[in-house]
Parts: C-alpha cells; structure tokens; sequence
C-alpha cells in the first residue's frame, strides 16, 4: 500500500504486509508539494510499522524519518552505512532550507522537525552493509538483504524473505555503470521472487532508450568547448547528491584529456559536503573509479548577493550547482536568473527535470520571452539561447526496466515512482506473464505467492 509515490514521484512510501509484519519501505517528502502535505499519508498506517527500510538518501525517499519517529518513536530503521552517512547531511540540510522557508513564505508547519529529530532518527537507524542477511523478528521468519542499487552512494534495492513470500522493491536503479557508481549488481537467477515493487522514473521516455553515456559526453564536451570559446561560463544544475558528484568527476575528466579547457570548476555547498561522504566510503564506488580530491574544485559562494553572482560569472569557469531541477532560490536558480541576460553563457542540464520546475520551464522558454524564477521575482527577459539537456540520468531507462522484470520472472509486478503515463506503460509493455498492478496513495494491493 502506497502511503506517497504510488503513481507519482515524490513522498516514497510503502507499506508491505508480510506474515503479520509490517515493513514500511522508504519514508520520503515530495519535493514539489509544502508543509504537511509534503509527507506521506501516515494516517494510512493503522499500527507502528515493525520496521522502516530506506533505500537511498534522496531525499524524497527519506525526508520523512525524522517525522515518522515523531509519531512511532520506536520504530527501527535500516539503512546501507553510507545512506545512514548522507541521510545525516541531507536530513539537517532540510531542517535548514525548512527554516528558511518559514520566513520567507510564511510557512506556519514548518520545519517539519528539528535538529534534535534528525539526531534522534540517526542514532534509530542502523547501518548495514550490503549483502548481509539479517532478521526482522526473534525467529528468523522474516530477514532482509540489501542489494547494491548503483543509483548513488549507498543506494540499495531491498529483498525481503519469509518462508510463504519473497518480495524484492528495487527503490531507484540504475543498470549501467556511471563515472563514479558501478550498475546494479546481476541478480541471482534463483531468487524466486514473488512480488516486485519496481521504480517506473522512465516509463514514459523513449529517448532514454537511445542514448549512450558515450555520446551524451562527447556532445556535453562539445557543447561546453563552444560557451569556453566564446568567453562565456557553463551552468550545470545538479542533484546534491549523486549527479553532483559525477558531473564534477566528468567534468575533471575531460580536463584532464584535454576535451575541455582547464577553467576553474566551482561546486555549491550541499553538493560539496556530500562529496565528503563520498570519500569516506570508497568500498561503495565502482572499483575503477577515480573520485578526484575536493580541493580541485572551488567554491561558488553566496548566491544570494548579485556582486558574488557577477564577479563568477566575469571570466570562464564550470559550475555545477544544485538544484537539479532549478528549484527556485537555489544556487543554479539565482545562477541563473543573471546568466539569462547575456548570450555568452550556456545552461546544461544532465538529470530528470519534473515539467513543473523551473528547470523544465526555463529549457522549454522561447528565446526573449520574459521569464520569473520565483514568486514575486521580476520576470527577466531570456536572451540566453544556449540552454540545453543532456542525458546523464541515474535513472534504468524503460527497456531496462522491462529486462529486468522479465529475467526476475514474479508472479507480481507493482509499479510506482512514476507518473501516470510512466506507470500505464510499464504496465502494458512489461511482464506480461506477472499479475500488475498500480496503486494510488491508501490503496490496497493484495499478491498471491
């Protein structure tokens, strides 16, 4: 039962009902919604979950923790080491941006929780390393293995067995190896699965299909040559955690290769203190991985001041700052709401844009058109015509989805993290042997071994 994120994405939540156990699988906030109504629904959940389990540390799924244990304080929580790492920066991080919000919005609900919660949900969530088996109850009825998910750092998809029913929710996946993430590791042929609670991010995306990370470099290198070249300096919104970190190692690649001038690449402050994280954890990164030192990329400032805003973008230099999709009053927003004003410049998203951000708005915006990136900000005519996307997703495209779910076989596939259209095609084009299912938030979905 879906208490968030059934058929949308934002507020990952599910509740899986297994031999009289209740298993709450992620606990996120939704990212384009306020307040309370950002949570999931846990009024839904008609007892304490006897466990919560989080996949990774986005922070639509586990934004919520620090809340959940507000209203069951002795729910266990169970995590990879490195997500219980970065939960602990992303969770105090929110804390922060709810407080800033509060002020300048009016937002009476928030913060949602304090500091001392996310100290108290820290110290309740247990980290676990990755392949190791371990107990949900006293006798060994119910046990967990977390599987590495190659999504971000510590991402894991989570396989639940009882002697009656194997569940396997994959939470977000990525198939393929990245700069610094190997792809999900192969799963065993024997496993037999039962139910599989599958991510549908790119259901609706045919064009995900088609790319290669190869090619999406090559135009990335090209395209970042040409804004160099001509005096201008390259944006890159990126997510915190994850896309941050990659794009900073791409772009130092490059450089290093000589595919793209040696300027100064500059990285904003969440972003920044996850790289940390990053670093203590090696043993999570693909083996062949070359995680550069953060002292090679500077700093990009306070935002928040147009001087600090114009005195970066006065020379060349790469910047890559969150927030991915441009949420309003992040750094790569103020960024650039003052690049749009010139033609030297280039936007270049690299990761999933939401239609209703400002990052999708702005890369679909007609050249000239007057153009607000925020509530009550004065719309800025757009004469930066280089805004671009590029496809460096941590996302499995949809045919790798649909791969997945015909090797694993289950008699039950159930789709969430998607939108409406993602989910109806994953539905209709994959696992056409399994019973699937779809569900909205409260509702009940009952699979049969």
């Amino acid at each position: 039962m879906p208490c968030g994120g059934g058929r949308e994405i934002g507020a990952n939540s599910y509740l899986v009902q297994l031999d009289g156990f209740h298993i709450l699988l992620d606990c996120g906030v939704h990212p384009k919604k306020e307040g309370v109504g950002s949570l999931p629904d846990f009024s839904v959940l008609t007892r304490a979950p006897d466990a919560a389990i989080i996949s990774h540390g986005h922070v639509d799924h586990c934004g919520a923790v620090p809340k959940l244990l507000k209203h069951f304080p002795g729910v266990p929580v169970f995590a990879t080491q490195a997500t219980v790492s970065v939960m602990d920066r992303m969770l105090h991080n929110s804390v922060s941006v709810m407080g800033i919000l509060a002020k300048e919005r009016g937002i009476a609900e928030y913060p949602l929780y304090q500091h001392e919660d996310v100290n108290y949900a820290i110290k309740r969530t247990c980290g676990v390393s990755l392949g190791d088996e371990f107990a949900l109850d006293d006798h060994g009825g119910v046990t967990v293995e977390l599987l590495h998910a190659g999504h971000v750092l510590g991402s894991a998809s989570v396989l639940i067995r009882t002697p009656e029913h194997n569940v396997l929710y994959t939470g977000d996946i990525c198939t393929s190896d990245q700069e610094l993430m190997a792809g999900m590791a192969p799963l065993d042929n024997d496993l037999n699965i039962d139910t599989l609670i599958i991510e549908s991010t790119y259901g609706a995306n045919h064009l995900a299909d088609k790319t290669s990370v190869e090619e999406q470099t090559e135009r990335f290198a090209g395209s970042i040559r040409h804004v160099i070249a001509r005096g201008g300096c390259v944006l890159v919104p990126c997510f915190a955690l994850g896309r941050t970190q990659e794009m900073l190692n791409i772009i130092a690649r490059l450089q290093a290769t000589g595919d793209i001038p040696k300027v100064p690449v500059l990285a904003s402050g969440l972003g920044r203190a996850l790289y940390d994280v990053y670093d203590r954890y090696p043993d999570y990164l693909n083996q062949n991985a070359n995680l550069r030192p953060l002292n090679q990329f500077g700093r990009v400032g306070d935002t928040w001041d147009r001087g600090v805003v114009q005195n970066i973008l006065s020379r060349p230099s790469i910047i890559v700052a969150t927030s991915g999709m441009m949420v309003e009053n992040t750094p790569s927003a103020l960024l650039a709401e003052e690049m749009v004003r010139s033609h030297l410049h280039g936007i270049f998203f690299v990761g999933y844009l939401d239609p209703d951000t400002l990052g999708y708005k702005l890369l679909h915006e007609e050249p000239g058109a007057a153009f607000a990136f925020g509530l009550g900000r004065p719309k800025v005519k757009v004469v930066l015509e280089d805004i671009d996307w590029f496809h460096f997703s941590a996302h499995a495209p949809r045919q790798a989805l649909r791969g997945l779910v015909e090797r694993i076989h289950p008699k039950n596939v159930i789709y969430v993290h998607g939108d409406p259209e993602a989910i109806d095609w994953m539905c209709q084009q994959s696992g056409n042997e399994s019973r699937a299912f779809s569900a909205t938030m409260g509702q009940i979905v009952t699979c049969e071994a």
